[in-house]
């Protein structure tokens, strides 16, 4: 029996990390994830901002952070902040992520990173303009089964890939959400482009995308909340991502499934089960060559939320000091947003779609 090669998937902070932190937007998500991920890593976050005073008032007292601006110009003014973290709607990013560009900010943007590839060109061109950084959390490529997925991958464990699944069956309370509720696009946009995003980084850009998407009865959500799209890759790889976000079974699941010539791949997303508490991710391993019960578990460490959350504020200080590009950077990030546009053009005119198309 051949045993896997310990997969390196905890993400790598560079040498500099004292880098000045502006937070923009003081939801949810940057409560949650963003900062408890960055103080687990002493990352330096100096001031925040929101619209509504309140929640940058109670998140700055919640976290230490020493500075509560009242306005977006006093923060993008503040000579201690080098990078600009941005988590607001998408319909609000571009406008804010040009002015802080101008400000000579590096940024990283909240996912997605604009409701249109229009407006995402833009951000792009601002920060080549401004000669600086711009970076999008997409950090599911940090979670730890599919980082450790893409590592052993990459070493040729499981050969040339032929087939990979990722499939997820829950129930979202969107109600929670109520700007997502009416929103008129939904699961793809704001769920599975994870998933995009993860296929992507495992295996590149495919050549056709298909997808069929539909509504659960009587939901309140206004748009789709249940998808299937398909990956086709010119060497013949095919890629699977279907999602269910009304599912009121006590037989839930999230998983994810890479097989290859050689070796397959299959684990949990955590995150999914017991939502947002979510629990680490299963990782299982078998050769072809092994016996049928050669399976390998791992043990790995970390959640998706928070835990992911410094791989891309990690990537994007390493781009500053290198003068190279993060992993996710708005340039890559198009060919995510590609991939969305795809599957709603596939689902809208009920055939298949070249993303090059768009």
């Amino acid at each position: 029996m051949s045993l896997p090669p310990k997969p390196d998937y905890k993400p790598h902070l560079p040498r500099k990390t004292d880098y000045g932190i502006g937070i923009i937007g003081c939801g949810g998500i940057v409560n949650y994830a963003h900062l408890p991920a960055y103080k687990q890593h002493a990352l330096n976050v100096v001031a925040c901002y929101d619209t509504n005073a309140d929640a940058a008032h109670k998140t700055a007292q919640a976290h230490h952070i020493p500075r509560n601006y009242g306005s977006l110009e006093e923060l993008l003014a503040d000579p201690a902040i080098d990078i600009v973290d941005i988590a607001v709607q998408p319909w609000h990013q571009r406008a804010i992520a040009e002015q802080a560009l101008a400000a000579g900010k590096h940024l990283l943007c909240q996912k997605p990173l604009a409701e249109t590839l229009a407006d995402a060109y833009a951000i792009i061109l601002a920060g080549e303009r401004a000669g600086r950084k711009v970076a999008v959390n997409q950090q599911m490529r940090w979670s730890a089964g599919i980082a450790a997925a893409r590592d052993l991958i990459q070493r040729g464990f499981i050969g040339q890939p032929t087939d990979a699944q990722i499939q997820v069956s829950t129930l979202t309370p969107w109600g929670m959400w109520p700007w997502l509720a009416e929103s008129p696009r939904l699961e793809v946009t704001y769920h599975s482009i994870h998933y995009l995003d993860a296929l992507r980084a495992l295996f590149g850009e495919p050549a056709w995308v298909t997808s069929r998407h539909t509504r659960y009865p009587d939901q309140t959500a206004r748009a789709e909340t249940k998808t299937i799209t398909v990956l086709d890759y010119a060497n013949g790889l095919q890629a699977l991502v279907a999602v269910n976000h009304a599912d009121e079974s006590p037989d839930g699941y999230a998983t994810f499934r890479f097989l290859g010539t050689e070796g397959i791949i299959k684990g949990t997303i955590g995150l999914m089960y017991d939502y947002p508490r979510g629990r680490p991710d299963t990782f299982e391993v078998h050769r072809h060559k092994d016996t049928p019960d050669g399976w390998h578990s791992l043990q790995l460490e970390g959640l998706w939320i928070p835990d992911a959350f410094i791989g891309p504020m990690a990537s994007l200080m390493q781009a500053i000091q290198t003068g190279g590009e993060p992993v996710t950077s708005a340039q890559d990030n198009l060919g995510t947003l590609r991939l969305v546009e795809a599957a709603y053009r596939s689902a809208a005119e009920n055939r298949s779609v070249r993303p090059d198309e768009l």
